[in-house]
């Protein structure tokens, strides 16, 4: 069995104060509803990304507030993740609460889904706050976490676009 790293609780603060701030913004031409399913999906993550190689929600549906997942990147490191936002076809946030590799001290992400002229808005915010040795790993490769965080946001958009021409 893998050695599980816990991490600090995070709440709504961790957006704010995160020495590591992801954002992106993507319009996606498919409705607030659609765009949830593709998110909420048994192959969310691992249909979009091909650095996300794992993707289990270990909770039954229907998902909300508890909702635990568990995300593996590049078969490397995994987290645990624990849902404490869930406001159903608009916005969904969590807290990691454990790492298979040590390093991180907060993780969390927030979506956030809004009407934008027909289309949906997607938001997706990652804070990611870590230990005083990962720092500077964490610092000389902000560029690239910024561009694969980025990539998973198109992901998205993409996939969306792939259903709807089913």
């Amino acid at each position: 069995m893998a050695r599980w790293y816990p991490l600090a609780e995070s709440d709504d603060d961790v957006f704010r104060t995160a020495r590591f701030l992801f954002r992106h913004v993507v319009g996606i031409p498919a409705p607030r509803e659609r765009v949830w399913q593709v998110l909420t999906a048994d192959d969310a993550l691992v249909s979009w990304s091909k650095l996300i190689t794992g993707a289990e929600w270990t909770s039954p549906r229907p998902f909300g507030v508890g909702t635990t997942r568990t995300v593996t990147v590049g078969g490397v490191a995994a987290l645990r993740e624990r849902f404490y936002r869930w406001d159903e076809g608009e916005r969904m946030t969590f807290s990691a609460e454990a790492a298979s590799q040590p390093g991180f001290r907060r993780f969390a992400e927030d979506l956030t889904l809004t009407p934008d002229a027909g289309r949906t808005r997607l938001c997706w915010t990652f804070a990611v706050d870590a230990a005083p040795w990962l720092v500077p790993v964490l610092s000389s490769s902000r560029f690239v976490l910024h561009r694969v965080t980025g990539g998973w946001t198109a992901g998205v958009a993409s996939r969306v676009e792939k259903e709807i021409r089913r």
